[in-house]
């Protein structure tokens, strides 16, 4: 019996549902990625706890996973654990005084979809961002002018012991698409937003809006994993790829996107070693041609 079944014994008889060789391309929009030697789906904070601490035990290295919108996935898959954070994970209570707490799990479309019904204003920038509210976190996502950073007010998490902690935002270390959480660890349990009463017509009318702009602008029907690069400072990545006359250039089945520069997308049948090959030509491309160096800003996981 391998390691990663005896560990898949453990967790299930802790009600831990578990996969193994489970095809990660399933579980990202860029719909690329070899298996995971062990999947599994806690549906608690508890048994995400466990699942973590029984991966220690064991000395298997493990991923937390949310909606996989910005992650990437190696051809090879994962050698460890990934964790996906879903159902369980995912609940959504508006609290007093314009207040509003999800899980990890949540997407923040339905985070978004739930202060709207409520009245509550400032997700508004969120919605269409198909990520989950422990990644959004984690990250500090943002878009349309407006950040994580600007309506987080607290978060739960585990610590690197995998003791629980209470962060105010100020302890949070969020800036330009990064957060405490990458810098030092931590697992990301549940975010509590301050959000501001406005008519739901009004704030429905802003997310139809930002959707609309999102639809005309990017690439949402082939598979991607979102921006490809992080806005380089004085400038935009897509700006500098189209420039250097990059839009469209290929790789096997990974493209730059003829929508949009900035995205770099599954034509059909990529690799992550495609969708690699085309962002390190154009990081190059672009550095020899205007001096810039762009950054990934999807997570490439081997």
């Amino acid at each position: 019996m391998t390691e990663y079944q005896q560990l898949a014994q453990q967790m299930e008889r802790e009600g831990i549902p578990v996969l193994l060789q489970e095809p990660l391309c399933r579980h990202t929009t860029f719909r690329i990625g070899g298996p995971a030697a062990l999947f599994c789906q806690p549906q608690s904070q508890q048994a995400l706890a466990r699942a973590l601490a029984l991966c220690q035990e064991a000395g298997v290295r493990s991923y937390l996973l949310g909606n996989g919108s910005n992650t990437l996935f190696a051809d090879e898959g994962y050698d460890g654990a990934v964790i996906r954070l879903g159902r369980g994970l995912d609940g959504i209570e508006a609290g007093p005084d314009g207040t509003l707490t999800a899980g990890c799990g949540a997407l923040l479309s339905a985070v978004c979809r739930f202060a709207a019904e409520r009245g509550l204003s400032g997700l508004e920038f969120a919605y269409g961002i198909p990520g989950s509210v422990g990644g959004a976190v984690y990250m500090n996502a943002g878009a349309y002018g407006g950040e994580m950073k600007d309506v987080l007010c607290r978060v739960e998490a585990l610590d690197g012991e995998g003791q629980p902690r209470s962060f105010a935002r100020e302890e949070l270390g969020l800036d330009y698409r990064t957060s405490r959480f990458e810098k030092k660890g931590g697992v990301i349990l549940s975010a509590q937003f301050t959000l501001r009463p406005a008519p739901r017509d009004e704030i429905v009318a802003r997310m139809e809006e930002f959707l609309a702009r999102r639809n005309e602008k990017q690439p949402l029907d082939k598979p991607s994993a979102g921006s490809t690069f992080k806005r380089p400072k004085g400038a935009f990545a897509a700006a500098l790829i189209e420039q250097c006359g990059l839009k469209g250039f290929r790789v096997g089945g990974a493209a730059v996107s003829e929508k949009h520069s900035g995205f770099v997308v599954n034509l059909g049948g990529a690799t992550a070693r495609d969708v690699l090959a085309v962002a390190d030509e154009v990081a190059r491309v672009v550095q020899e041609q205007t001096g810039i160096l762009l950054e990934k800003e999807i997570r490439v996981v081997r």
